[in-house]
């Protein structure tokens, strides 16, 4: 009876988590943008083209995502947002595969996504060979800085192959972000700017052709 009585008021004081969402996008069919999902642009030129593509690579069955527009207009950023899911405490986890780009070649996470002008996003660039979270606010991209770091610093060097798979992590907490890349913790950026609920996505820059697969959400607030 104790035992019982002690696992109930544990379960009273657990924090309430949403089930997880996972899109794994093996429903979709090929040549379309996932059910679910909304191709936008911000900055300049055209907009992404985002398609369901067959990948046999793929970790989890034969379909991913893929932003195929080239376009070499380099403050142009091709974002595919999630339609129905409003979070401000999240953990988003993908896997991705840099395919092409001449200017970039780069993959992105983005949360409490408010407009094309206003949200968070994490990236890693296998041309720059690093991984930078930044604040977009008013249409202004601006990096920031990782706890620990000065003001000389630009996210983390890591190793970022093209033609590779590799997976991007972040666990949002109130102005707390803390960033992994293939299942590392690389460092942890903090910012109050943008705290209520938004959408998730992903995104690209320039003439970024990037693959995406098993796109994980755990929506904690």
């Amino acid at each position: 009876m104790r035992l019982s009585k002690l696992l109930f008021l544990l379960a009273l004081a657990a924090p309430l988590v949403a089930p997880a969402a996972e899109f794994t996008f093996e429903a979709d069919a090929p040549g379309a943008v996932p059910a679910g999902f909304s191709s936008l642009l911000g900055g300049q030129g055209e907009p992404g083209v985002w398609a369901i593509e067959i990948d046999d690579s793929a970790a989890r069955g034969s379909k991913v995502v893929t932003q195929t527009n080239t376009e070499g207009v380099n403050y142009r950023f091709p974002m595919l947002i999630e339609n129905s899911i409003l979070a401000a405490d999240v953990d988003l986890k993908v896997r991705f595969k840099a395919v092409a780009g001449k200017i970039d070649q780069a993959a992105g996470l983005v949360w409490r996504f408010a407009d094309t002008n206003n949200y968070y996003i994490v990236r890693a660039n296998a041309l720059e060979d690093n991984v930078v979270l930044y604040r977009v606010k008013d249409g202004k991209r601006e990096d920031l800085k990782p706890v620990g770091t000065t003001a000389a610093a630009y996210g983390k060097k890591v190793s970022v192959p093209a033609g590779h798979w590799h997976t991007l992590e972040v666990s949002v907490r109130g102005p707390r972000f803390t960033v992994r890349f293939n299942g590392a913790e690389l460092f942890v950026v903090e910012d109050g700017t943008f705290t209520a609920a938004g959408r998730i996505g992903l995104w690209t820059k320039a003439d970024s052709m990037t693959r995406f697969d098993d796109l994980q959400v755990d929506i904690r607030k």
